[in-house]
């Protein structure tokens, strides 16, 4: 199971400054130093955090492990994507407003512009996977769709208490299963951290974990090295 490391809340850290540092490209050197199979950055539309130059930088110096580009399924980030050339993009919703990713792509209401960009970013030869809700349905239609993985929505199981917890993990297991099922390969991401991340290292066929804010949150105390190693541990590779 590869462990891919979002470094976006280093980006946040400096922004709240507008300065230099702490800089998301040395934080991902960090964290390949402390065994991260790849990096993540999230480009929003609004630059909240990570900026263009970032997404250029990491782009040279993230050579030897998967680099992968979250964005929105836009025409502007869509052109990024074709000079940036990122090993992998992973498409995601976007609200203004909102503090980290809520939920996994209306592929309903969005299918026709999603699957353009699926289309366009795939004929280059970089894969697409789609950020989805854990429901059979987002499944299905993201393999009618076109696009080669998929990152299941673990936030709602990763903030539940008790029986809803279970609820969610089932939810969690199902979603990975049918995806396996029809030959989807199968992420799975959002709000886990060193204690909630067991019961979904457990599930069989996912093929890599994305995990941000908790190790950023644990690398302020023993640094990202040290923080990503842990997790790597945890995860046992």
């Amino acid at each position: 199971m590869l462990l891919g490391v979002n470094v976006d809340h280093i980006a946040t850290v400096r922004e709240a400054r507008k300065d230099v540092e702490p800089d998301p490209v040395k934080a991902a050197e960090l964290a390949i130093k402390g065994g991260a199979d790849g990096i993540t950055v999230h480009l929003r539309e609004d630059r909240r955090h990570i900026q263009d130059r970032d997404l250029i930088e990491v782009r040279k110096r993230v050579k030897k492990v998967e680099l992968n580009l979250e964005m929105a399924a836009t025409d502007e980030m869509v052109r990024i994507a074709l000079k940036v050339r990122p090993d992998m993009v992973t498409l995601v919703p976007e609200k203004r407003a909102e503090l980290t990713t809520e939920g996994g792509l209306d592929l309903k209401k969005s299918g026709k512009k999603i699957k353009k960009a699926i289309d366009v970013i795939q004929g280059k030869g970089m894969p697409v996977s789609l950020f989805i809700n854990p429901a059979i349905a987002d499944v299905e239609i993201s393999k009618q769709l076109g696009a080669t993985m998929v990152e299941i929505h673990t936030g709602i199981y990763s903030n539940a208490k008790g029986k809803k917890q279970i609820e969610e993990l089932k939810r969690v297991k199902k979603a990975v299963s049918r995806a396996h099922d029809i030959g989807l390969l199968v992420n799975a991401g959002h709000g886990l951290n060193y204690t909630n991340v067991k019961n979904i290292i457990a599930i069989k066929d996912i093929r890599g974990l994305y995990i941000g804010h908790s190790i950023v949150a644990r690398s302020v105390y023993d640094g990202m090295e040290n923080a990503v190693r842990e997790m790597k541990k945890l995860i046992g590779v």
